[in-house]
């Protein structure tokens, strides 16, 4: 799972601490059974709260699922299950400008340092969310691309943003918690409210406290929260988005590490992490979901590169489950291993590449993709666009494991969507899968001798910086290699080494391109393609800002359509990216997963988190 980025608007957020589970029971006894699991994962933990940009990357999120439970989860079919153990949410309201959704925790939930979830918990949300909240109570303008929010969540400028009116309000016993909103927002489990950090952890952190509380203080602290927020208490919002949006960052979790970062509702807490692995054991006070069926300690093993490594890992016995980006030769070592099972599956994960055109917060961009460029800066994108090897990558890289792959012709609709070959038809996509890869390279070569009469092979006067995933992916490296040959060709030289740290890096404005995958987490109305092409989608690293695109993200996000309005807008907003030439698609992710067979529960997901969605029935 190295480059692998989560696609984030709301709902990625709601999702990465929005794990709903069904029916707590107590871990049942399992004599002689083993009860520890080794994940392997390519990729480098790098926080405890995924809720930032630079944090939400897929291992954290998976850390960040082990851990935190909220009130539905989707399974392997793409239906959202409910959570009622942890608590229950329903339309409330249904009036023309008066839609209105409550929440209700239930009651006797627990975190894991044994203080009660409430209803305040969920009223997190709407500080992360909603941008007129910040505005109101002083904070820096979310929407407000000059600014870094107070809480760096990245959630700012989504449905729950665009249509939320006021701040929600509590039941008198702060049980419940009801959302307003401007009208009946499709998808509104999803792009509602749910829960991540414990609000009295904020407040503790924010004072600069360094243990557990006692349940007085952290009953005071809950109690601090909501009159933080209904106050608008600028000075401890403040103080407690600067505990939110870095605190929880650490690549080290031991003995001295604050326990107040490791309060969870989840199954399972952190109890160390280092450069070799993640440990995470059974939470004692859990109760917010279902028994786990006999795994008590879970071991990711990270850093260990795709490929041969993890096949060599399993053969050996020093893991038991990989799902990952390995070659054709790693994949055959993988089936070879007896004691392992190894499936192949199509997930809502997409491999593309996005080039920089705007500026990024107080950061500026002028390389040579900036829109301000005009006309010289889209024909370069474009031919950047064009000689992409897209064919050569599916074909040598992606074919070989998975003999269907094919160039993607659409992100929005992915291959396996009954719409994909009408919404490839249409997108406009097509100009850059005309013809063969000769031709197109011939193309754009044309479009660069425009400004540079001599570029060619030997002679490479555009430089681009292209960011992509961490050392030790053989796949990614190879790509690498045939992206960096084939745009010499048209006169770009591509700098691409592989970056630790890559997905914090994304909003940086010294790299004019990026290649990762991008794992969906939900499956909304917009399929989370606004949350990338939006202006202020919380997943654009491009600086894109289309007014046309955000007119039809707005349609989509606004009230549940039919199915072929659906379509429409989607495909509008398609042809409006083909027209900016900043974004193509190359293949769908192929799903590797092999584990131990002994190892009973792996069902691989379409949707992020893929492999650990439904951890709790695992066990040996």
């Amino acid at each position: 799972m190295n480059a692998r980025l989560k696609t984030r608007t709301l709902v990625a957020a709601v999702a990465a601490a929005s794990v709903a589970l069904i029916g707590f029971v107590a871990v049942p006894a399992q004599a002689a059974a083993r009860s520890t699991v080794v994940i392997i994962e390519s990729n480098t933990f790098t926080s405890l709260n995924t809720g930032t940009p630079a944090t939400n990357i897929v291992i954290n999120g998976d850390v960040g699922y082990l851990t935190g439970m909220g009130l539905f989860h989707y399974d392997d079919k793409l239906n959202i299950v409910p959570n009622p153990v942890l608590g229950s949410y329903k339309v409330s309201k249904n009036k023309p400008g008066d839609f209105e959704v409550t929440y209700t925790i239930a009651p006797g939930r627990l975190w894991s340092d044994g203080t009660p979830i409430t209803a305040v918990d969920l009223l997190l949300s709407h500080v992360l969310a909603s941008s007129d909240y910040a505005k109101s109570a002083g904070l820096p303008d979310p929407t407000n691309a000059d600014n870094t929010p107070a809480f760096d969540s990245g959630q700012y400028g989504g449905v729950y943003d665009n249509h939320v009116t006021g701040i929600p309000t509590l039941s008198a016993n702060k049980m419940s918690l009801t959302v307003k909103y401007d009208t009946a927002i499709p998808d509104y489990a999803l792009n509602g409210v749910g829960i991540s950090i414990p609000v009295h952890v904020l407040e503790l952190l924010a004072a600069g406290k360094t243990s557990l509380g006692t349940d007085a203080e952290n009953l005071a602290a809950t109690a601090k929260f909501y009159t933080d927020v209904t106050t608008k208490n600028k000075g401890a919002l403040v103080a407690m988005g600067a505990a939110y949006s870095t605190g929880f960052n650490t690549e080290t979790v031991n003995s001295s590490t604050n326990p107040l970062l490791l309060v969870t509702n989840g199954a399972y807490q952190v109890k160390s992490v280092d450069s070799s692995a993640i440990t995470l054991v059974v939470n004692p006070k859990y109760n917010s979901g279902p028994a786990l069926s006999g795994i008590t300690t879970v071991v990711i093993k990270q850093g260990i590169a795709d490929g041969s490594p993890s096949a060599q890992a399993l053969a050996n016995g020093d893991a038991d489950v990989y799902q990952g980006q390995p070659t054709a030769d790693a994949v055959a070592q993988l089936k070879a291993i007896k004691s392992a099972t190894v499936t192949t599956t199509s997930s809502l994960a997409f491999e593309h590449i996005e080039l920089r055109v705007a500026s990024s917060g107080s950061d500026t961009y002028s390389g040579p993709f900036a829109m301000a460029g005009g006309t010289k800066a889209a024909d370069l994108r474009k031919a950047f666009l064009l000689a992409y090897p897209r064919e050569d990558i599916v074909n040598k890289l992606v074919k070989p494991i998975n003999p269907n792959a094919v160039v993607l012709g659409s992100v929005i609709n992915l291959p396996g969507n009954p719409q994909y070959e009408h919404t490839a038809a249409l997108n406009g996509m097509g100009a850059f899968n005309a013809g063969t890869q000769a031709s197109r390279t011939a193309a754009a070569l044309a479009l660069v001798k425009k400004y540079y009469p001599t570029a060619g092979k030997g002679n490479t006067p555009i430089a681009i910086n292209l960011l992509w995933g961490s050392p030790g992916n053989t796949r990614r490296t190879s790509e690498a290699a045939l992206i960096i040959a084939a745009e010499a060709a048209v006169g770009f030289k591509v700098t691409a080494p592989a970056t630790a740290g890559w997905g914090g890096k994304l909003a940086a404005t010294n790299y004019d391109a990026h290649f990762f995958i991008f794992d969906q987490t939900a499956n909304p109305q917009d399929a989370q393609a606004c949350g990338m092409f939006q202006t202020t989608g919380g997943s654009n690293y491009t600086g894109i800002s289309d007014p046309a695109i955000d007119k039809a993200c707005a349609a989509l996000q606004a009230g549940t359509l039919p199915a072929s309005t659906i379509t429409r807008l989607r495909v509008q907003i398609e042809q409006n990216v083909a027209k900016d030439a900043f974004f193509l698609g190359i293949f769908q992710n192929p799903e590797v997963t092999a584990y131990n067979s002994a190892l009973s529960g792996v069902i691989p997901a379409p949707l992020s988190p893929s492999l650990v969605w439904n951890f709790w029935t695992w066990h040996f």
